[in-house]
């Protein structure tokens, strides 16, 4: 089978995006993936995620959350599904301890500066104003916090079901539980090989996140980790202050000390519970099949333990669920979206870090542009290999 324009590996965030994108500028699309998304075997899966223009991670990134948010609106108007919800993200911190988030040292001035250098409409508030608008919070009198009300919450199934249709309406191939072997480039074109057959075409573009190193071996597996991480929903003693309407999306960055932050979300109406999560940077695993999909009440316990008990008001260690989700990390926590050195007309979409879901929608618009038209936009010009 030959004569694809495009061939996408991997269909989660990014995938699904780009296949979009690709086929809705005229080109004949294959995208594959071994497993059926939107699935829980990677990184975009977990009922929801955090969505902000504000960006702590550094102002390179704020045009590819600006974008996106203007994509979601546009893919929700289109489908009539909600795919995010507006509940303001505040962002908790002690200033003087330079807290780091995604790597990145200074996360709150650097949230507050790409607000100002972008006219994204916010606030600073003191503990004491936190306290009056949301007692859930149990700030110290030494903490300084952030308030964007524009932001709020992603539904990340929802979001890659949602474009893989539209993917598919738009004259994209999807194929999947089809596992891709081999990843070559030959011909001036690209081949790539699966359990089932080989596919050729002028490019590829490779969004395996942590099966990347595996896939692609050389700079990619040297370059990037893979770190299981866990999500937790507990059931507050009154769940009506926690609703969408009376409490945002949160970070809470309290210590110096690598994990001394967690992150949380309101009661979901549907699915039920307070989704609350840490990062952990300490225990890798070098197979992206190998990780421990599951969770439960121990981990929970530990987690409120550490983050919860103390910090949010009436919140008690009352166990509901647990998963487990997967980071791909680069270096300093940072994106990679570059041509792979190794294979002409291949670009590798990975590592998005534990932070990329939000921006997902417009590196797909830009990778699919790339790809087609072999000019790189602007906006990915910060992540290439050098970082």
């Amino acid at each position: 089978m030959s004569g694809y324009e495009l061939i996408v590996v991997g269909l989660g965030a990014m995938g699904a995006a780009t296949a979009l994108q690709a086929a809705r500028r005229g080109a004949r699309v294959l995208g594959l993936d071994t497993h059926h998304p939107p699935h829980d075997q990677g990184s975009s899966h977990g009922e929801s995620r955090i969505t902000r223009q504000g960006i702590g991670e550094g102002l390179d990134y704020v045009p590819l959350a600006l974008r996106s948010h203007q994509i979601w609106r546009a893919l929700e108007a289109e489908t009539g599904e909600t795919l995010m919800r507006t509940t303001g993200a505040l962002l908790i911190s002690t200033p003087d301890l330079g807290a780091a988030h995604h790597g990145k040292p200074d996360f709150l001035e650097t949230t507050i500066e790409a607000a100002r250098s972008f006219g994204i409409t916010h606030q600073t508030l003191s503990p004491a104003e936190v306290r009056i608008r949301w007692p859930q919070f149990r700030m110290r009198d030494d903490e300084r916090a952030y308030f964007e009300p524009g932001a709020g919450i992603l539904y990340p199934e929802r979001g890659i079901a949602a474009q893989l249709r539209l993917a598919e309406a738009s004259g994209a191939e999807i194929r999947t539980g089809e596992a891709v072997r081999a990843v070559t480039s030959s011909g001036g074109g690209v081949s790539v090989t699966t359990d089932q057959g080989t596919y050729d075409a002028g490019q590829a573009v490779i969004c395996a996140g942590g099966w990347t190193g595996a896939l692609l071996g050389g700079l990619w597996a040297e370059r990037l980790s893979l770190y299981r991480q866990t999500l937790h929903w507990f059931a507050p003693a009154d769940p009506a202050p926690f609703a969408p309407e009376r409490f945002p999306v949160f970070i809470w960055m309290y210590g110096a000390g690598e994990g001394d932050w967690f992150y949380g979300f309101p009661v979901d109406p549907d699915v039920g519970g307070l989704k609350i999560a840490g990062e952990q940077f300490s225990a890798t695993t070098k197979e992206a099949g190998a990780w421990d999909r599951r969770s439960g009440r121990e981990e929970a316990l530990a987690c409120h333990a550490r983050h919860v008990a103390g910090r949010l008001e009436s919140v008690p260690p009352i166990w509901l669920r647990s998963t487990a989700c997967a980071y791909t990390l680069a270096p300093d926590s940072r994106f990679i979206v570059a041509e792979d050195p190794d294979r002409p007309s291949v670009i590798v979409v990975s590592a998005c870090s534990g932070h990329g879901f939000k921006h997902s929608p417009a590196i797909g618009e830009a990778v699919a542009a790339w790809a087609l038209t072999g000019e790189r936009p602007r906006v990915l010009a910060p992540f290439g290999l050098a970082g």
